[in-house]
């Protein structure tokens, strides 16, 4: 029997919560027996969401948590002032041992900073970024990072672009995938101050495959498997990935409706652009994990309906049976004993 993965959900967390975070928590234990669910938030409500399904009821356990910390709250001070809500209680959950991993909607400032807090780095990890997988034309690409660190340093970057290479080796099956740093020429004398500095420090690296820039018009193509570069140009880079694709599926959709033709069409295309649009769909790969933490910390769109918080809690599956952290672990401490060897 395969053992179970325990999840610390945050049901209060999100624009659609507690409603689709339930209904995600119930459709997840209904495909996987090896894994139970912690629900985090206020019991009463929790409960009466639980109540329109039925599902394996010995998979899914509230743990009440009186408070809520809103998206517009600053973070330090909700996760120090807040200690009863629903994200810290979760956290908790993992910094002691009581779930493997963590998942959330909520604020994603909460979330970064009750990672680093209560759940910890793992001792030699100098950021966690945050990591989410996004469908290209040959498949997925990792964004590293996407979030956690608008100020980032070349060895931050140089660290992201290990733990990236570990994630898409591990947990997607990618050998020794290609890694890039995001620049706006392919010359490597081209970039910023940031860029110019880490480019060398990642073309010494022996453990990953790095093989030079990417351009942002190159990323949808699927040039490299792990895209590296600090939060603020990956927070940009993300956002109008899923702002054009949704605009252009909304022009597709007003296109196929717009005349008596073009409506007989969009029923002869409809199977083949259905399954199409299902592959560049993100929310079928899950949230953004806060690597290089003790524990699994998932953060989810706040928009997140049930098929992401679904694919989330079945993410942290695999990243247990894989071992990621003790990976990460093994490799940083790897690079420590390196850097003294050559003082």
């Amino acid at each position: 029997m395969s053992e179970i993965t325990k999840v610390a959900l945050d049901a209060m967390g999100g624009d659609n919560a507690p409603v689709e975070i339930v209904k995600g928590a119930v459709e997840a234990v209904q495909k996987r027996k090896d894994i139970q669910i912690l629900l985090t938030g206020q019991e009463s409500i929790i409960k009466s969401e639980l109540k329109k399904y039925t599902y394996p009821e010995e998979q899914i356990r509230i743990v009440n948590a009186t408070e809520v910390i809103e998206t517009a709250e600053p973070p330090v001070k909700a996760i120090r002032g807040k200690k009863d809500s629903s994200i810290v209680v979760a956290m908790k959950l993992v910094k002691n041992g009581e779930a493997d991993a963590f998942v959330s909607a909520g604020s994603t400032g909460a979330v970064l900073v009750g990672g680093q807090v209560l759940v910890g780095r793992i001792k030699g990890v100098e950021r966690p970024p945050l990591a989410p997988l996004f469908p290209t034309l040959t498949g997925v690409s990792l964004l590293i990072d996407c979030g956690a660190n608008v100020d980032a340093r070349p060895s931050h970057l140089v660290q992201f672009a290990k733990m990236g290479s570990i994630y898409m080796e591990s947990v997607m099956g990618k050998k020794n995938p290609t890694v890039g740093i995001v620049n706006i020429g392919a010359e490597e004398e081209k970039g910023n101050a940031l860029v110019k500095e880490t480019f060398p420090l990642l073309k010494a690296c022996k453990d990953i495959n790095f093989v030079g820039s990417v351009e942002a018009r190159e990323i949808p193509y699927g040039k490299v498997d792990v895209i590296v570069c600090e939060a603020f140009v990956g927070n940009v880079i993300l956002k109008l990935y899923e702002g054009v694709g949704g605009a252009l599926i909304k022009k597709v959709k007003q296109g196929m409706m717009s005349s008596l033709r073009s409506k007989i069409g969009a029923l002869l295309v409809k199977p083949a652009l259905k399954a199409t649009l299902k592959d560049f769909d993100a929310s079928e790969y899950g949230g953004a994990p806060l690597l290089g933490l003790k524990g699994l910390v998932v953060k989810t769109h706040g928009s997140s309906t049930s098929t992401e918080v679904c694919n989330s809690i079945i993410q942290c599956v695999t990243f247990k049976e894989q071992k990621i952290n003790e990976k990460i672990k093994a490799a940083i401490q790897a690079t420590q004993e390196e850097n003294k060897e050559s003082e």
